[in-house]
């Protein structure tokens, strides 16, 4: 392999194998790693990182270190070290199923955190100090300056934040990502915060490159390994319906003046809904419209295609492996339409505010009143983390939750009396869409919410169980306000699951 994307001389004589930059990572240290939605993550070190912690442990003696990311990674990352029993902490997200296992087993600690506040937490010092940062990049320039890979996320942190730098240079990563890039450097902490310069989505306002101290850098490992893309299923009925009715929907706020024709900034969250969602706006008559989001997935691309979007700026990207291989081929067709940003931008409440994004994400269950569960099964086993959605459903112009109203074929309601864990309080839902149709609560009182969650959104399996339910905590409730029975509500899923059967 060559060096032909290293162009920085002192850089260029830190090449070194990733054997020989995992061992510079010690027990005990956290190291701050690249990667999001599994695009822009290091692949080399990790691997190599695991397999030393294999050996160490193999010998009796202890290794694990507390692992950052922007968000979730690939199996080379998560998985290999979760695996290899390495990781002893780990925030802000995590979608690896071995990595979840070892949570929900109480073997590893986890944070599940906003992403928009890792990194002000970074700074503000409260994670404790970073001890190294492995990035991965698309290249070294003459001035020691980086050119980002896949994703931004935190990578601006890290590097600010480490004691200590180990970069991937990556050459699978196509050069044309070179100045899609814009990474500002203005944020601060109070009191010398100022207002984000941010007006448009389209807005650029940093660089198109890290800053990186060469004097911090003590490895640079070269890898050709692409980033992990997973298959979109195509879009079944429940997704295709969902889809419909949030049209409709969107229709009709044009129609009545509180959306302009070419909507408001989208905001997407990653899966098969989303993208049939995004797919369904390929054939709408809407035009000119922009993105404002964390990830550009497959629907993303095919309205930039089309010509439906105008603009995309995220963080980083989500695609499937056909969607990855036809940005590689085609990228310079979309360069001046994508924006990658670091996430304390990308998902930052104060730009989600005044852009007045349109906020679309899924959930695990919603209650009647409006309370959204997108992170824990049966309250307590966590299946993947918050993410961004808490960012962009709080300070959205309308935040909007789909799901399918029936899960694991039918035996699960996703719309339950009383959410098992809230990570979304009805505050800050104001729009729930399922197969079934769409409920519109923004104005409503709960009680008013829950007679219209139940109508419109619940399958017509659970209706009359959660209608029966509903009534009987209008008559036993101890308060009116939010009508519950809270001991049979938050046995709901678990009755079922048992018995197959529900009280009516």
């Amino acid at each position: 392999m060559t060096n032909d994307r290293i162009h920085h001389p002192g850089l260029a004589a830190k090449i070194m194998s990733a054997d020989d930059a995992a061992g510079l990572i010690d027990n005990g240290m956290t190291v701050g790693m690249s990667g999001f939605t599994g695009s822009g993550y290091p692949k080399a070190v990790p691997l190599a990182l695991a397999a030393r912690i294999e050996r160490e442990h193999a010998a009796g003696r202890p290794f694990k270190a507390r692992i950052w990311t922007g968000a979730s990674t690939g199996p080379e990352l998560d998985g290999a070290l979760a695996k290899a029993d390495g990781i002893e902490f780990r925030l802000p997200y995590n979608s690896d199923p071995i990595a979840r296992d070892k949570i929900n087993r109480g073997e590893m600690e986890y944070f599940d955190m906003h992403l928009s506040q890792v990194a002000p937490m970074a700074w503000q010092g409260f994670l404790g100090p970073l001890d190294v940062a492995l990035i991965e990049v698309a290249g070294i320039r003459a001035d020691g300056s980086l050119i980002p890979s896949s994703s931004v996320g935190n990578n601006k942190t890290w590097l600010d934040r480490a004691d200590k730098i180990i970069l991937e240079v990556n050459s699978w990563q196509n050069p044309a990502l070179e100045g899609m890039h814009d990474i500002y450097y203005g944020t601060a902490l109070p009191p010398h915060r100022i207002p984000i310069p941010l007006v448009r989505p389209d807005d650029r306002i940093g660089d198109a490159y890290f800053r990186c101290d060469p004097d911090k850098v003590i490895a640079v490992v070269e890898t050709a390994a692409p980033d992990r893309n997973l298959p979109f299923a195509a879009p079944d009925a429940a997704a295709k319906a969902i889809a419909g009715h949030l049209l409709e929907f969107l229709r009709h706020e044009v129609r009545l003046g509180r959306l302009p024709p070419a909507l408001l900034p989208l905001q997407s969250g990653v899966g098969n809904i989303a993208n049939a969602v995004l797919g369904a706006l390929v054939d709408s008559e809407f035009e000119d419209m922009t993105a404002y989001t964390e990830v550009i997935q497959d629907g993303m691309l095919d309205l930039l295609a089309c010509g439906k979007l105008r603009m995309a700026s995220a963080t980083a990207f989500s695609l499937s492996p056909e969607a990855a291989a036809a940005l590689n081929a085609d990228l310079g067709r979309y360069h001046d339409r994508l924006i990658l940003r670091p996430q304390e931008i990308s998902n930052h409440p104060e730009l989600i505010r005044r852009l007045g994004c349109i906020a679309m994400n899924g959930l695990i269950e919603a209650d009647i009143y409006g309370n959204v569960n997108s992170t824990h099964i049966m309250g307590s086993r966590i299946q993947n983390g918050i993410g961004g959605s808490g960012d962009f459903a709080r300070n959205a112009y309308v935040s909007i939750f789909m799901t399918p109203s029936t899960a694991r074929e039918g035996n699960i309601s996703a719309i339950v009396p009383q959410a098992s864990h809230v990570d979304h309080i009805n505050q800050d839902v104001q729009v729930i869409v399922t197969e079934q149709g769409l409920a519109d609560l923004r104005g409503l009182s709960p009680k008013q919410r829950a007679e219209l969650i139940i109508a419109k959104c619940a399958h017509p399996s659970y209706r009359l169980a959660l209608e029966n339910y509903y009534r009987r905590a209008r008559r036993s409730s101890y308060g009116q306000q939010t009508p519950s029975l809270p001991s049979e509500a938050l046995s709901w899923h678990q009755r079922f699951m048992d018995t197959g059967t529900m009280r009516m």
